[in-house]
This record gives structure tokens, C-alpha cells and sequence, in this order.
């Protein structure tokens, strides 16, 4: 339904579940609802871990604090087996990108009417609930990684260090500083641009396929068994997709930023 209360065409749905709550023209045109669930998250994480660190207990700990561990002991062995070098910020880092990005992804599970029908019932046009399938938001967070890339490549080899891994590789001839540049120059902006738009292509069409499955059946999806099938089906296949998502981004980053670190 619409926010007037006029039914909608399949390709009104489509579009309605699609478009986000937005303020603002062109470039500052700010995604409300994108803000608000990604941010609301982050703050639910951090308040969540320092409970459970608060918490802790040395004897038989509780379901909580077990499942909190073995998240921070899994990001922890990833790290250790990945990043080579010698940083205090880098474990942290991947614990919070892993939790935050599937804990945005894991909003895909929220069936697709649910939140919409009620922002509309208070008078809220559009509400797009899962924030890494807006591109605003998995840019900002590979910006934030290239950010981060390039301080540390500075900051371990020095600006002559970064300037010569640009120019002198992967051909170490003067002649060569131009195409070695041009390639170097592209690597590096692939990356972020790859850690963003592999993220979002994955979970945008995850919750697209929800929609359409929605869609197929109504309002009277639950009374179908093919439907029933279908959403439980494709929801316990998500489940991989999101949770594989978040570790590769936060694998990649690990990557990245240990590349960052070799001084050669």
C-alpha cells in the first residue's frame, strides 16, 4: 500500500521498497533511513560488547559472554594469520567491521513489509531498513578503509617509500614511472571501490529476490506452501550470503591494510 492508501502496482512495490527516506537535493541529499538503522546499529554493538566486557566473569560464563568470545577469538586468529605486521588498532578494527556489517546485513531477515507498513502508519513515506544496500553507506565505509590505507602506507614507509612503491613497481625501471603509476593508481582505487560495490551488489539483490518473492504472493503469501518454501529457503541461504559478506569485507580490509604495513 501506499502512503495515500492507494494499492500499488508490482513496479510501484518494487520501487517503494527500493527508495530511501531522504532530505536534501543532489550531492546532500541525506539518507535518513540509512543513517538511522546503520548508526542505531553501531551504537547497539558497542553497547552490547562493553556489557558483556563488563560483565565477564572468570567461572562458567553465560550463553552471551560464550558467544560474544568466540567472535572475538575468531576475529582475533583471522587477524593473527593475516596481518603481518605490528599494530594494536588493527584487531579492533575487524572486530568492529565484521560485527557492524553483519548486523546491517542481518536486517535482510526483518520480512520486507513489516517496518515500511509501519513507518507508514506513522505517517512515513518510505523506510529502507538494510543500510549496506545503499551505496552511500558502503562507500562511506571503504572510504574510511582507503583512508586508512594510506596512513599507514606513509606512516611505515614514509612519503619517499610511498611515492616509490607507486613509481618503481611493478617495473623497477625509470622508464617506466608513467605505466607503473598508471597501474599502481588503479589498484589502490580499485580497492575501496571493489569493498564497496561487492557489498552492496550481494545484499541489494538479496533483498530484492525477498521482494519479488513477497511480491509474487501478496498479502497471502503464509497461507502458500510454495511461498512458505520459498521465503524460508531463501532465508536460510542468506544467512550464509550476509555472514560471508561481512567476514570478506572485514578479510579484505585485513589485507589491505597489511599490505600497507610491508615496507620493501
Amino acid at each position: 500500500m501506499a502512503a495515500t492508501g492507494e494499492a500499488l502496482t508490482p513496479q510501484g512495490y518494487i520501487q517503494h521498497h527500493l527508495t530511501n527516506l531522504s532530505v536534501g537535493e543532489g550531492f546532500w541529499t541525506w539518507h535518513i533511513d540509512s543513517l538511522f538503522f546503520s548508526v542505531g546499529l553501531g551504537v547497539l554493538f558497542l553497547w552490547l560488547f562493553r556489557s558483556v566486557g563488563k560483565k565477564a566473569t572468570t567461572g562458567v560464563p553465560g550463553k552471551l559472554q560464550c558467544f560474544v568470545e568466540m567472535i572475538v577469538e575468531f576475529v582475533d586468529s583471522s587477524v593473527k594469520e593475516t596481518f603481518h605486521g605490528r599494530n594494536p588498532v588493527i584487531a579492533p578494527l575487524a572486530l568492529t567491521i565484521f560485527v557492524w556489517v553483519f548486523m546491517m546485513n542481518f536486517m535482510d531477515m526483518v520480512p520486507v513489509d513489516w517496518i515500511p507498513e509501519l513507518a507508514m502508519a506513522a505517517g512515513i513515506p518510505y523506510m529502507k531498513v538494510v543500510p549496506t544496500t545503499d551505496l552511500n553507506i558502503t562507500f562511506s565505509m571503504a572510504i574510511g578503509v582507503f583512508l586508512l590505507i594510506i596512513y599507514y602506507s606513509i606512516k611505515v614507509k614514509g612519503v619517499s617509500g610511498f611515492v616509490k612503491e607507486l613509481t618503481l613497481q611493478p617495473f623497477n625501471h625509470k622508464a617506466m614511472i608513467p605505466v607503473n603509476l598508471l597501474l599502481e593508481t588503479v589498484t589502490l582505487i580499485a580497492k575501496p571501490i571493489s569493498l564497496a560495490l561487492r557489498l552492496f551488489g550481494n545484499l541489494y539483490a538479496g533483498e530484492l529476490i525477498f521482494i519479488l518473492i513477497a511480491l509474487m504472493y501478496g498479502a497471502n503469501w503464509a497461507l502458500s506452501t510454495l511461498g512458505v518454501t520459498l521465503q524460508l529457503g531463501w532465508l536460510i541461504f542468506h544467512i550464509l550470503v550476509i555472514t560471508l559478506q561481512a567476514f570478506i569485507f572485514m578479510m579484505l580490509t585485513i589485507v589491505y591494510l597489511s599490505m600497507a604495513h610491508e615496507d620493501h
